[in-house]
């Protein structure tokens, strides 16, 4: 997941320290109602989120309303996709959240589907918008185990999908 809409209202305020707008803040509720939902009609219980240390991405989590306790990183502020990818391989828990920022977030998932040869029909999947958000589905027990190119993508969704 990319972090939700954030405001650019204080010039003198470090990227790192930006919070989430009004629209962001909507959107994060409005994708936390749909998160839940998916993974409840799914039977599945979101068991790690590892985010970034920006504000903007604590507040998408904090947004999502979800009843895990996040890891923050701040190897994740603004990382490649080859440190997500390095994050994921890592990770501990089955269903596993990253929220992160551009472009690192937008590649690793392009890069994804790109192996998955299962790019995503959306029209603003390339550039991956502010609450973008990608589930892929794996059938394997650990994510070191996992051939990045036989997962299928499941859900791709926009703020404005459900807004």
């Amino acid at each position: 997941m990319r972090h939700a809409k954030s405001s650019w209202e204080s010039n003198a305020q470090e990227d790192h320290e930006r919070p989430l707008n009004i629209r962001g803040k909507q959107s994060v509720a409005a994708l936390g109602t749909w998160l839940q939902k998916w993974l409840l009609e799914r039977k599945l219980n979101l068991k790690e989120a590892i985010v970034s240390s920006s504000i903007r991405t604590q507040e998408t989590f904090n947004g999502l309303n979800l009843q895990t306790t996040p890891t923050i990183s701040s190897s994740l502020y603004h990382a490649s996709s080859d440190i997500l990818l390095e994050t994921i391989e890592n990770a501990t828990a089955d269903t596993t959240l990253i929220i992160g920022h551009n472009p690192g977030i937008g590649e690793l998932a392009f890069r994804f589907s790109r192996m998955m040869r299962q790019l995503p029909s959306h029209p603003r999947f390339h550039d991956f918008p502010t609450g973008a958000t990608l589930i892929i589905q794996w059938n394997e027990t650990s994510w070191r185990n996992i051939d990045w190119s036989q997962g299928e993508i499941i859900q791709f969704i926009t703020p404005k999908d459900i807004l």
